[in-house]
């Protein structure tokens, strides 16, 4: 018990210690230590035999750099025009065919990516912890422009119209050209004293910007100019000491037929309208801080105790609760077809059945962890995990 007393004293002091500024640290795995509801020493739940519902195939997979090294980077696999392109904490983004992986073109950066890649059209975007901004050619991987920022970067960047929306750990939002890389706004939020390093993208909806912020609000900002258009509380502030009034949204909003969802550590899951910020539904019952994924009628989410969830979008009921990989370190859940999959800090994924969230089947990818979301096209799950082991599975019925 005094081990696991030690590290969740360790763990805080690494987050008081970073909020607000851009060192790199190897929070990935120690935000769910720090702040499950759970007796912090309690083990994840151990894998038992099952029955398998599916058959589960690797159709291609690739060692591919070093990944994010056991440090807390936002590092996703990113896919357009059958292709999909993938960055290493050191610098190393790599393009491949999407049907069977070949490698189709690399660079060496040589700059420490936290964020991203992001493809938009004939470029692709990432960010550093050394407030760079990165543009690359999306066919050959050659450098287009970068453009230095305030801080480290999280978040994925976001393009919309002709902007690339970034923001920085030390709360700024900055909408760049999406062309040059030239600053066409900037606002700047508040950071409360004690905060999560925020990997929350903002989300645009219409003529809006929808950012989560440290502060527990989530705000809109005019996309052309920046200009404050509403702003809403989601998580408000409560108890004496910093670690109680934590109130920080770190994940990324999802706007879905004109209704925003967003979780928080303490307030749950929230329904918003983009139009004024006035709150629909709240579900305080659920503690999520990694984000939320969702299908025509539901969201679908991994808690703080790595217990998976599937809620009623209407009004954020509970329809079923799996609880069989509980403290196993969930990534956000990825929805397509009858399933739910979910990577674990084992290098495992889980296929859970939409209808119920029962194990249908599970396959082993790498020894390392998948703390970003899976992927899905056509059917093909991708997924990146921390080692840099990329890989293509597909379902097959028995």
């Amino acid at each position: 018990m005094a081990y696991y007393l030690m590290r969740k004293f360790f763990i805080l002091f690494v987050v008081i210690t970073l909020s607000g500024c851009a060192t790199v640290t190897t929070l990935s795995n120690a935000m769910g230590d720090l702040f499950s509801d759970s007796d912090n020493a309690e083990p994840p739940a151990e894998l038992t035999d099952y029955q398998p519902e599916i058959k589960l195939d690797i159709v291609w997979d690739e060692d591919d750099g070093v990944g994010a090294d056991e440090l807390a980077m936002n590092l996703v696999p990113a896919i357009a025009d059958d292709r999909i392109v993938i960055a290493d904490q050191e610098g190393l983004v790599q393009a491949r065919n999407l049907s069977d992986g070949e490698l189709l073109w690399e660079v060496e950066t040589e700059l420490p990516i936290s964020s991203g890649p992001v493809i938009d059209g004939d470029l692709v975007f990432v960010g550093t912890s050394k407030a760079d901004v990165l543009a690359l050619n999306m066919t050959t991987g050659e450098a287009v422009w970068k453009q230095r920022v305030s801080s480290e970067i999280m978040a994925l960047p976001i393009v919309a119209d002709d902007k690339l929306l970034v923001r920085t750990t030390d709360g700024k939002d900055i909408a760049l050209n999406r062309i040059d890389g030239n600053q066409i706004w900037s606002v700047e939020s508040s950071v409360p004293a004690l905060s999560i390093r925020g990997a929350g993208s903002p989300v645009v909806s219409g003529n809006s910007v929808i950012i989560g912020n440290a502060n527990g609000k989530l705000i809109a900002l005019n996309l052309m100019d920046g200009a404050h258009l509403w702003e809403t509380s989601i998580a408000i502030p409560k108890g004496r000491s910093e670690i109680e009034r934590l109130t920080d949204i770190n994940s990324t909003p999802v706007l879905i037929d004109h209704t925003i969802f967003v979780g928080s550590y303490k307030s749950g899951i929230t329904a918003v309208s983009p139009i004024d910020g006035d709150v629909l539904w709240r579900n305080e019952s659920i503690s999520a801080i990694y984000g939320l994924s969702a299908d025509r009628r539901y969201l679908y989410l991994s808690d703080v105790s790595s217990d998976v969830w599937q809620l009623d979008q209407r009004n954020g009921a509970s329809y079923w609760k799996q609880a069989e990989l509980h403290q196993r370190r969930l990534s956000v859940p990825a929805v397509y077809d009858d399933y739910v999959v979910v990577g674990d800090f084992e290098g495992y994924l889980h296929w859970l059945s939409k209808t119920d969230g029962r194990l249908l089947g599970r396959i082993e990818i790498t020894d390392s962890p998948i703390v970003a979301a899976p992927i899905v096209v056509d059917g093909v799950v991708y997924v990146y995990a921390s080692d840099g082991t990329l890989a293509a599975v597909k379902v097959s019925l028995f």
